[in-house]
């Protein structure tokens, strides 16, 4: 039996060199495509395909976001990323939404074909750079986490406080303020307020 595939790419000519791969294969059928998350979702609906084969960043709905939505609704559908990015904040959170395999856009065809036969088969899949930075993020120890105060400092400052303002707030002085903040940057591994509120967010630090 063939694999039912539908490739997720704002790029017309990815989408394109993907199908004309893919026509090579008689077991590997391409049943759908998309240009962006939002008409993935209605593709996959439609045709319930055995694979999904995305980018991650694309206009509008896209990433982390496109895929937890893919497995909250069409469950059996084995979504394998193929994408130009390796980084951790597009690695891990990928992997954490439902994503079963990751790949990177120069990898061999071989390898691609390999890697959707795969999936579809529910076999992990990971390119071998990608591999290496989940087993590096494994072993590497956690950061600690924020104390009771620096969570609040961070609170402030994610509704818009200055140092001044949060100083105020808490009956501390500014310099404990920038004390605090700089103890958040080093736990978390940034180097400025805007990526610290990003990062906490999107470790569920704050509510």
């Amino acid at each position: 039996m063939s694999v039912r595939l539908v490739i997720v790419d704002d790029h017309p000519v990815v989408r394109d060199g993907l199908r004309g791969m893919f026509v090579e294969q008689a077991d590997l059928e391409v049943v759908g495509e998309a240009e962006d998350g939002e008409r993935g979702l209605a593709v996959v609906a439609r045709e319930r395909p055995d694979v999904v084969l995305t980018d991650l960043r694309m206009p509008g709905l896209g990433g982390a976001e496109f895929i937890r939505l893919l497995a909250e609704r069409v469950p059996s559908a084995r979504v394998l990323v193929l994408t130009t990015y390796d980084g951790d904040d597009d690695v891990l959170p990928a992997l954490t939404a439902g994503a079963i395999g990751y790949l990177l856009k120069d990898s061999p065809r071989e390898e691609v074909f390999r890697a959707v036969r795969a999936a579809a088969a529910g076999e992990t899949v990971l390119s071998p750079a990608v591999a290496a930075r989940v087993l590096n993020r494994v072993r590497t120890p956690a950061p600690a986490g924020l104390s009771e105060r620096e969570r609040t400092v961070l609170s402030l400052v994610a509704r818009g406080s200055t140092n001044k303002e949060a100083a105020a707030a808490l009956f501390i002085s500014e310099t404990t303020v920038k004390t605090h903040l700089a103890h958040i940057y080093t736990k978390l591994g940034v180097s400025d307020r805007a990526a610290a509120v990003a990062a906490a967010y999107r470790r569920g630090l704050l509510p």
